[in-house]
């Protein structure tokens, strides 16, 4: 039966069951009381739909509280057993795989390390890092014994462009999402449909790719340090630089090639092939390779974390002794030029909050972040700097992949909690209207 307005019954009753998980998921527990005024929806509605979720094993009791009379209230929850999400971060050191309940509890992980390929460079052979997701997701998923029918799907955060080619365009070949990550070799790599080919995985279950930077400003969005924040851009630092923006609360955000804004006419040479970028300068590869030219001498054999922790304990010891003149005046020149690139930021978007996260960013921001904000409102207009809050994100190494799952997740709520197809690739799910206004109280 379709109404007036074009919805059908089967519309409402999905934006019914839509309401109600978002409600408690991002405010629950709540009573059935609580849900009729939350979610606008009459007291018969909600017992109907309450109903529904408990038989499927989305919703629990959690509990009572006493009312202004009469018995008490059973308080309700979105029941952590009533899916499983994977999440993936195809980082440039590591390939890290996670598996989550439905409120996005870790039940198994597993790590994978990535080196440059034979070839040389920056370049990771694509078939390697599809083997590391594949035994990894069966990894997690045999630590865990998953029950079947219970994954809701698999996120994925990656370096790069993510290209999603509209059903039925030039550019679909039915194979998704396609992934050009110039800085580390990748030209129109069709991870999607490699991941299909590959892992072992009930073809219903839908995948979900998007940039590593996009889904690290999800997560601190929606569970981190951008909670209540109207607009925001999360910096993710790393072997590279990135950056997400977002306007909206709940919205997918927007992934930006940060680091390749130009810093410096005819600089230095940058991964992506350019002169100038930021990353060339902050990315914590070119930090290493700018000590080393300084006269700096990382530990033999170290991998890419562990140098840069030994530049970054060079140039502040921890026990107040003398600093190595090379790793410090490095890493002040690059609070400088990351000063600036925050400054292009402000004055662009004008967000309330910067939020740096990212294990290059973890790892310094507590050391620098104080020296990064003081240029960065010295190089930007007076107005949006006065307006914009810097700090750090709160997710720590993890918030690429809890990004990453909430993907998956997303689209099941805004299904209203049905296993069916997914919607439109990077639209803003209809459960973002709680946080909306959640966030505007």
């Amino acid at each position: 039966m379709t109404r007036p307005n074009g919805r059908t019954v089967r519309d409402l009753r999905r934006e019914n069951r839509t309401a109600v998980l978002r409600r408690l998921y991002f405010d629950g527990p709540m009573s059935r009381f609580s849900l009729g005024p939350a979610t606008g929806l009459s007291s018969g509605s909600v017992s109907n739909v309450v109903a529904e979720l408990v038989a499927e094993g989305l919703v629990e009791e959690a509990g009572s509280v006493e009312s202004a009379g009469g018995r008490p209230r059973i308080l309700l929850r979105v029941a952590p057993s009533g899916g499983r999400m994977i999440g993936v971060d195809v980082g440039e050191t590591r390939v890290r795989i996670e598996l989550f309940d439905l409120t996005l509890t870790e039940l198994a992980r597993a790590e994978r390390p990535l080196s440059p390929s034979a070839e040389g460079g920056e370049r990771y052979d694509v078939g390697v890092v599809v083997d590391h997701i594949r035994e990894g997701i069966a990894e997690v998923l045999r630590t865990a014994e998953v029950p079947a029918g219970t994954l809701l799907g698999v996120g994925v955060g990656v370096p790069g462009i993510v290209e999603h080619p509209p059903a039925g365009s030039s550019g679909d070949d039915g194979g998704g999402a396609v992934v050009h990550g110039q800085t580390i070799g990748w030209d129109a790599v069709p991870l999607e449909r490699l991941l299909r080919e590959a892992v072992d995985l009930p073809p219903e279950v839908p995948y979900r790719i998007d940039n590593g930077a996009q889904t690290l400003g999800q997560a601190e969005m929606w569970f981190g340090a951008g909670r209540g924040a109207a607009s925001a851009v999360v910096v993710l630092f790393g072997s590279g630089v990135g950056a997400c923006v977002t306007t909206d609360p709940l919205g997918p955000g927007r992934a930006l090639e940060w680091g390749h804004l130009k810093v410096r006419v005819r600089g230095r040479r940058c991964r992506c092939g350019a002169r100038g970028c930021l990353e060339a300068y902050a990315g914590a590869a070119a930090l290493l390779e700018r000590w080393r030219e300084a006269g700096g001498e990382p530990p033999a054999g170290a991998g890419e974390e562990a140098a840069l922790a030994a530049m970054a304990a060079a140039a502040r010891p921890a026990d107040g002794g003398a600093p190595d003149p090379a790793a410090l005046a490095v890493l002040e020149e690059t609070a400088e030029y990351l000063g600036a690139g925050f400054a292009d930021l402000i004055n662009l978007f004008q967000p309330e909050r910067i939020l740096v996260g990212g294990w290059a960013g973890l790892l310094l921001g507590p050391r620098f972040l104080a020296d990064v904000e003081e240029h960065a409102r010295a190089y930007a207009l007076a107005y949006p700097a006065a307006r914009v809050a810097l700090g750090m994100g709160t997710l720590g190494p993890d918030a690429v992949t809890v990004g990453a799952a909430s993907l998956p997740l997303a689209d099941f709520f805004a299904r209203g909690g049905r296993r069916e197809e997914p919607g439109p690739v990077g639209e803003a799910p209809a459960w973002a209207e709680t946080v909306r206004e959640r966030t505007a109280r």
